[in-house]
């Protein structure tokens, strides 16, 4: 994370993601290989290397690159696959974050509702008996 992301406050789901992941090489190596994936630099790279390869190492490069281009893309649909998962867990931990802070704003609205009713039912009283004394 950059200074400005450790400066800015995240939702506790993200905070504990990050940790978890962090602690996981094979999940760093994921996410640094899903993010160059997903990059233009990517791209431009394949492209380069593709033209190249046409152009100067194979007279005809349709059957090896074809097979190159295969097997790359069963490995980036795999690391998509690994995103999808990842994206699916983050946003469930998130989802069983806000519920349970929901369930406890509820719960403390409820109980200042009733608080409130104990003090307006006590004052009513109150005002009742001392209008009645008078």
């Amino acid at each position: 994370m950059s200074e400005q992301d450790s400066r800015a406050k995240h939702h506790p789901a993200v905070v504990a993601h990050h940790k978890s992941r962090a602690g996981d090489v094979q999940l760093r190596i994921a996410d640094a290989i899903t993010k160059f994936a997903g990059s233009m630099p990517f791209v431009y790279l394949h492209a380069i290397v593709f033209a190249l390869w046409m152009l100067f190492v194979e007279a005809n490069p349709w059957p090896t690159l074809t097979l190159v281009v295969s097997l790359e893309a069963i490995f980036l649909s795999t690391f998509v696959m690994i995103g999808q998962n990842r994206q699916a867990a983050f946003q469930q931990m998130k989802a069983d974050h806000d519920f349970v802070e929901q369930e406890l704003e509820l719960k403390t609205n409820t109980e200042l509702t009733r608080a409130i009713h104990v003090m307006t039912t006590e004052l009513h009283r109150r005002l009742i008996e001392d209008g009645a004394e008078r």
